[in-house]
């Protein structure tokens, strides 16, 4: 059985492919860590007093937060590109839906329609903002097929809001990283007791559509930096 990477081995691999994807992500990864040394480094000049130990505990603490702004900024350039990799791919949706869905939210990594010609598809979320359907494709091919997911879901849920996102070429369409975010922008409507209701009853609606697997590649959840150094 081959032995696993060390962390500090992962993160150096996360690092590389990170810089190999995304260039400019090495100054700000740069910036993240010596801005909070050099104010430690300042501070401990102007306020321990020339005290030795007061010094090297505001350097100290300036090097622990430049790391904790490292990993932070890495974790996050990192789920970019990966996303980046997969982006367009049929079931890029689903992948994001499966690692980076935020609290509060239920969706199926698999897609509650799909085109068979096209592979475009539509995935169904439900959250404090109600029912969110997301069409992957374009718009012009995508907007009849979250109409009809919309009169399916509004037959068993009439007076739950349900909302749109389109993960496409289209220049108003949502970025495949942005996914998430763009989730939590709806107005919060329902109690977490409902959610959990409407989740369990679109639980019912079955697709008549093939499930699509998820796009092969690096896994987003992988490519995240561990913020606990060592």
């Amino acid at each position: 059985m081959p032995k696993e990477d060390g962390r500090l081995k992962q993160m150096y691999r996360v690092f590389q492919m990170t810089r190999r994807y995304d260039p400019s992500s090495v100054w700000w990864m740069a910036l993240g860590f010596f801005l909070p040394v050099i104010v430690g480094v300042l501070l401990g000049i102007f306020i321990s007093g020339g005290e030795p130990f007061a010094l090297v505990l505001w350097i100290i603490s300036g090097v622990l937060a430049g790391l904790l702004a490292f990993l932070i900024i890495l974790g996050r350039r990192a789920e970019k590109a990966a996303y980046s990799q997969i982006a367009g791919q049929p079931g890029a949706v689903g992948a994001v839906l499966k690692s980076s869905l935020r609290r509060g939210w239920t969706a199926s990594e698999m897609p509650v329609a799909v085109s068979p010609k096209t592979q475009d598809a539509v995935y169904r979320a439900v959250g404090r903002g109600g029912v969110v359907l997301i069409g992957e494709g374009p718009k012009s091919r995508t907007t009849r097929m979250l109409d009809d997911e919309r009169r399916r879901v509004t037959r068993v849920l009439p007076n739950v809001p349900v909302n749109f996102l389109h993960v496409g070429p289209d220049s108003g369409s949502v970025p495949l990283h942005k996914l998430p975010a763009a989730m939590g922008k709806f107005k919060k409507s329902l109690s977490k007791a409902e959610v959990y209701a409407i989740s369990n009853r679109m639980a019912s609606l079955t697709s008549k559509s093939s499930a699509m697997p998820i796009p092969k590649g690096i896994d987003p959840m992988k490519a995240r930096a561990s913020r606990r150094a060592g």
